[in-house]
């Protein structure tokens, strides 16, 4: 089934009607949503919400906005921890857009380096987020040697992400596709073995006025389909296969 890649079902935008979203989810043919966290709070209620709700796969971080090393390391021990509960290291990656100083923006990637190193160690995919500074996160994923990536929501030029591409990192496309030329031509360029679907749900909707909701990775796979003149469930089987690849078994709930 499908996976969306990256949502934020942990915010207090769903804590009404969370299980009615999961169930359009799975409605939907979603049988699992990745669910990041952006501060050592977020990590802990993920990791709460996903023993009430089967679908929902937590991962670990650090949003890049948050320049707390100290923060980081705690949610680095708590991830050496619950090691086999997570699915992924995230959200984790680079901020330009907010993040302007160059002071602050070495502490940005001193923390980013250091969710990089415990991916390795505790051999988990990172989720990664790289607002306005596309090039410079796929630079720094390629120098400490990352492995498995996904770059959420990528917001670059297509001829920067063929670096990422070539090392075998994965992009997710979210709903906002169908408004965005930018992504739009970036998934015109990027082969389809590189895509996979995520909603960054409550955003990036299709409309930026309504809360998306994970069963709109359909729309994504639309999209892709569209812009690609392929059938969609050519598209759904690519990015079931391409999920499975950069995340493995750990996707599957074991009882």
């Amino acid at each position: 089934m499908l996976t969306d890649t990256h949502t934020h079902l942990g915010d207090p935008v769903f804590d009404d009607d969370r299980e009615e979203v999961l169930e359009r989810a799975r409605a939907a043919g979603v049988g699992a949503v990745i669910v990041v966290a952006e501060t050592l709070r977020e990590v802990e209620r993920n990791l709460e919400l996903a023993e009430r709700h089967p679908e929902l796969r937590p991962t670990a971080g650090l949003f890049p906005t948050v320049l707390d090393p100290e923060q980081g390391e705690a949610i680095a021990s708590l991830a050496r921890r619950e090691r086999h509960r997570l699915v992924g290291i995230g959200e984790v990656g680079l901020d330009y857009w907010k993040v302007e100083q160059e002071a602050e923006r070495e502490v940005q990637r001193d923390i980013f380096a250091r969710f990089v190193e415990l991916a390795d160690e505790l051999d988990l995919p990172l989720n990664v987020h790289s607002r306005s500074a596309g090039r410079q996160t796929i630079e720094m994923l390629l120098e400490l040697d990352a492995r498995r990536v996904q770059l959420h929501a990528f917001d670059g030029r297509a001829a920067k992400a063929q670096p990422a591409v070539e090392a075998g990192y994965f992009f997710s496309v979210p709903p906002s596709i169908v408004r965005s030329r930018q992504k739009q031509k970036l998934v015109r360029r990027l082969p389809l073995e590189s895509l996979l679907v995520e909603t960054d749900s409550p955003v990036l909707g299709a409309d930026p006025q309504e809360r998306n909701e994970p069963a709109n990775v359909r729309v994504s796979l639309g999209a892709i389909a569209e812009l690609k003149g392929l059938a969609e469930e050519e598209v759904e089987a690519a990015v079931v296969e391409n999920t499975r690849r950069l995340y493995g078994d750990r996707l599957v709930r074991h009882a």
